[in-house]
């Protein structure tokens, strides 16, 4: 039995909103939760590919890797 006073409420039927739109009920310490990927959604579970950009992290590997190749590119031809 949990001592009482000292642990969160917890509610068993909490509401989870997914940004796709999918909503189902778990229990959790809130009663509602946002997420931005669900099981509905995700890649993993779906087998389609979706690139979850924050912040332009892949746009900015994209960029680091390009000037890397012409670098080489200028290294090679001086040589």
């Amino acid at each position: 039995m949990a001592k009482k006073g000292i642990h969160p409420k917890y509610y068993k039927n909490a509401k989870v909103k997914c940004a796709c739109g999918n909503e189902f009920t778990v229990g959790s310490t809130k009663p509602e939760l946002e997420v931005e990927i669900c099981s509905k959604c995700h890649p993993f579970y779906t087998g389609k590919d979706k690139v979850v950009d924050t912040l332009g992290q892949i746009q900015k590997f994209k960029s680091r890797l390009e000037k890397h190749t012409q670098l080489k590119k200028k290294k090679k031809q001086k040589k």
